[in-house]
């Protein structure tokens, strides 16, 4: 009997070096053009070859995140099955060669596909055993093998003939298969969904195209995971899009020459993870006190030190708050979907140059090489803002440049290189308003109090939180960044239970005074954060005065379930 579903779970399994991801991401391309929502999820070691890699696709018609049980398992080899029986649903499916997997159990449908033997016959690679998987992946779930046929003729048409027929003719070969071989139909079925205009992208993809949309000309990056895919990304789109991309010798050089861009009116990014934003730090401080605009991607993943390399974590909060010596505004933002990490990095561009600070895009491991299906993005709502900028006319019009002249707001005109009567010194020493060096007590004081007015100033311009439910609800979740998706996966089977969700983007400055409100008056808080120590619940304690009653922390490398945060909410409200 076919299981009444909302969501269907797919995970992919075998050897690093089988082209796993690709296929995962192939499957994933189907089911988009077939009209569904979809969500992506890897997970690989950190290792320079072998090891386990897994790809889990989430299917539906509303997803927001990746869901646990696993629905249908493709075994490429043993371990595959071993590890992730645990995961599997009770009326799970596996596919698998009978030649090199055994599924030792009982309890789940079984499709046997010799997949070695179908590659030989259609003269292919022993990697095509994937595309034979894919085939027979549409066969079990009652879809139709055409869309990805077409999928393998224009993802390989750069190939040779002989190359392209033999992966149609492997695809093909996994799809009779199983439907001569196996005539009662799965539990999990699929359908044509009504067509749709949508993108099916990683959260690095849609910060590299916001970062094109907003007019970034100079993108800086040594590469580290989960920020080595925006670095590639780059290349391939920034030599279409007129932006600059260098790969520098170390990452202390990569910020330097990106504060360089930006010092001379380019919008610069950089790219980066938690360790290599270590190295950065004491250009971060150049970029304060020169105030200078640069925007910052840091995708987090679990330290200290090497930690987990290849895992995902939101353990680096505290460390952008407070990085680099002594005291200077910055501003941090946490894309918590694919569609925010384009809007939002394009707004990233406009506070930096407004604000003339860093501004860091905070995403991880899980959203930064998450794939997911969104709405064709907007660029009407791009507005390229670039601040005050210093003309020819108006210095000579104030008859001296005065580039980090005391103002009200704490904000001074720029004027780039070659602007006439804008030369002008900038240097990591503390200056007078004309940017030469002074060790004056009372300059230094105006001069930190000036670029600190910033700060508040911005706080008047970031969006609010939003606010997702009841607004009297029993429960407000509070959490930021990628915890988003999980979070409102959970909230959409919690229908009925009085629990709300407060998302943060915006996490530094903080809190505005509606913010400050909603926290106060909730009924009771439970923070949701991908962390040990409770980062964000913190902020709120040290800068509302709330003690939020709840912490739902997970640090294990591992993103949140949904299962997982509608077991603690049930909890809570059971406990009331």
């Amino acid at each position: 009997m076919q299981t009444e579903i909302k969501t269907i779970t797919i995970k992919i399994g075998g050897e690093a070096g089988f082209g796993i991801k690709v296929a995962g991401a192939t499957l994933g391309k189907v089911f988009s053009r077939l009209g569904y929502d979809v969500f992506d999820y890897t997970e690989y070691p950190s290792l320079i070859r072998g090891g386990h890699n897994t790809f889990e696709i989430t299917i539906g018609e509303k997803v927001s995140h990746h869901v646990r049980p696993v629905n249908l398992l493709v075994a490429l080899n043993q371990q595959t099955f071993n590890d992730h029986l645990r995961e599997l649903s009770d009326d799970a499916g596996v596919i698998f060669d009978p030649v090199k997997v055994t599924p030792n159990s009982k309890n789940l449908r079984q499709f046997g596909v010799p997949f070695t033997q179908i590659t030989k016959e259609v003269g292919g690679s022993d990697l095509m055993k994937n595309t034979v998987a894919l085939g027979a992946v549409l066969a079990v779930l009652g879809g139709n093998v055409e869309g990805l046929l077409d999928l393998i003729r224009s993802t390989f048409a750069k190939k040779s003939e002989s190359i392209i027929g033999s992966n149609i003719n492997a695809a093909r070969g996994g799809y009779d298969f199983i439907k001569n071989n196996y005539k009662e139909p799965f539990a999990y079925q699929i359908s044509l969904k009504p067509a749709r205009d949508h993108l099916y992208l990683t959260g690095n993809e849609a910060v590299g195209l916001g970062a094109i949309a907003a007019g970034c000309g100079l993108y800086v990056a040594y590469p580290m995971t989960p920020s080595s895919s925006l670095l590639e990304f780059m290349v391939k789109a920034g030599s279409k899009s007129s932006v600059v991309v260098r790969q520098p010798e170390d990452e202390i050089s990569a910020l330097n020459l990106a504060i360089g861009g930006g010092f001379a009116g380019v919008r610069a990014m950089v790219g980066t993870s938690g360790g290599g934003f270590s190295l950065m730090v004491e250009a971060l401080g150049l970029a304060g006190i020169t105030e200078t605009p640069v925007v910052i991607f840091e995708g987090q993943r679990p330290g200290p030190a090497t930690g987990l390399p290849t895992w995902s974590e939101q353990g680096d909060l505290r460390f952008l708050l407070h990085a680099a010596q002594g005291e200077f505004p910055r501003m941090i933002i946490a894309p918590g979907d694919v569609e925010e990490c384009f809007y939002h990095t394009a707004e990233a561009f406009n506070f930096a140059e407004k604000y003339q600070m860093p501004v860091f895009i905070l995403s991880d491991k899980n959203l930064a090489e998450g794939g997911r299906t969104v709405s064709t993005f907007d660029q009407k709502k791009i507005k390229i803002e670039r601040g005050e900028i210093a003309t020819d006319e108006q210095i000579a019009s104030a008859g001296k440049y005065l580039r980090y002249k005391i103002t009200d707001s704490g904000i001074s005109s720029r004027a780039f290189p070659g602007t006439i009567g804008g030369e002008h010194d900038a240097n990591s020493d503390e200056h007078d308003e004309a940017g030469y060096s002074t060790e004056d007590a009372h300059m230094r004081t105006q001069q930190m109090d000036k670029r600190l007015r910033k700060l508040d100033a911005a706080l008047k311009e970031v969006p609010e939180p939003v606010l997702y439910g009841p607004a009297n609800a029993s429960l407000t979740l509070v959490s930021w960044g990628s915890t988003k998706g999980p979070i409102l996966q959970a909230i959409e089977e919690m229908k009925g239970m009085s629990v709300n969700f407060l998302h943060f983007i915006y996490v530094w400055p903080f809190p505005t005074p509606k913010t400050k409100e909603i926290l106060l008056k909730a009924k009771k808080l439970m923070v949701v954060e991908n962390n040990a120590t409770g980062q964000f619940d913190s902020l709120i304690k040290e800068k509302v005065g709330r003690v939020p009653e709840v912490r739902c922390l997970k640090y294990d490398g591992r993103p949140f379930w949904p299962h997982e945060i509608i077991k603690e909410v049930r909890q809570v409200l059971e406990n009331k």
